[in-house]
């Protein structure tokens, strides 16, 4: 049987396995105990391997999640949150393609803001993963560009280079908190090229890290971040939610940010600080 293998970090930075359609490993918990967004959506009051499983099985079972069956166009999954701010600002023509990541397709580019959407919108860090010929070819027929559908590699850098390749002018691209984060914003591109670098699943980023991020990148998650949430109250960068805020590292950041806002019909952030800490993840690492 052809290896089918897709490793994801989830609910808390919990390393989870599924292979063949099934959870087959959940990792030990990272220490965070408590997310707001779960609590607030499913009644949750821990992230324990019991309500990750459960989890799970749900997006396994729902969208297709790591399966031949996935579902890759969706509506807009919360009122805002990193796909749905590229939704927006695909559909108002800021941002002509998306670089993201689909599990069974590895780094892809994107043209359809419902893919945008489905792609990115309930999976969380994608680690490693196969490709799944039936996922592939479902992208393909919305027009994304695989990066190497043989193998499903994951590696956002080269998927900016297929994008300029393309021809694409304005490229958001959605990467983990990495390296090669500082990489991509330091890719030599022509001047009338705009590259948006957008970073989620930021849980147990380091202090240096942190800072590295909010020097390259133009939107930073919250997520469970101890260093993220240390650097954004000493520096106090635009930011937008209570629970989990999605934070700005640069002004476009902010213009597509306040995009997004405006569509939906939501007041722009007044950025208050002291941030109200009353019902944030905890333990953040």
């Amino acid at each position: 049987m052809v290896e089918d293998r897709h490793v994801i970090e989830a609910l808390g930075k919990v390393r989870v396995v599924i292979e063949n359609g099934e959870i087959t490993e959940i990792g030990p918990s990272s220490g965070v105990k408590y997310c707001p967004m779960f609590h607030a959506m499913h009644g949750v009051k821990e992230l324990n391997e019991e309500f990750i499983r459960k989890n799970i099985n749900f997006r396994i079972k729902d969208f297709g999640m790591c399966t031949p069956q996935r579902i890759i166009e969706m509506d807009d999954s919360i009122t805002v949150g990193i796909s749905e701010i590229l939704k927006t600002n695909m559909e108002l023509g800021n941002i002509d393609c998306v670089v993201g990541a689909c599990e069974g397709a590895g780094t892809l580019v994107m043209v359809n803001p419902r893919v945008v959407q489905g792609v990115g919108a309930r999976v969380s860090g994608i680690i490693s993963t196969t490709p799944i010929p039936e996922v592939i070819e479902k992208l393909q027929q919305k027009d994304c560009i695989i990066l190497n559908p043989d193998t499903a590699e994951l590696n956002q850098l080269k998927g900016l280079r297929l994008a300029l390749d393309e021809g694409y002018k304005n490229i958001a691209i959605t990467i983990l908190s990495s390296p090669m984060v500082e990489e991509i914003r330091n890719y030599p591109i022509d001047d009338d090229v705009n590259v948006y670098i957008l970073v989620a699943h930021t849980t147990g980023t380091s202090p240096d890290d942190a800072k590295m991020l909010f020097d390259n990148a133009d939107i930073v998650t919250a997520c469970s971040s101890k260093s993220i949430s240390d650097y954004t109250d000493k520096y106090k960068p635009y930011y937008y939610g209570l629970k989990v805020p999605i934070f700005c590292a640069s002004e476009k950041g902010r213009e597509l940010l306040d995009n997004r806002l405006k569509k939906i019909g939501k007041p722009l952030s007044n950025n208050n600080y002291p941030r109200n800490k009353d019902d944030i993840s905890y333990d953040l690492i």
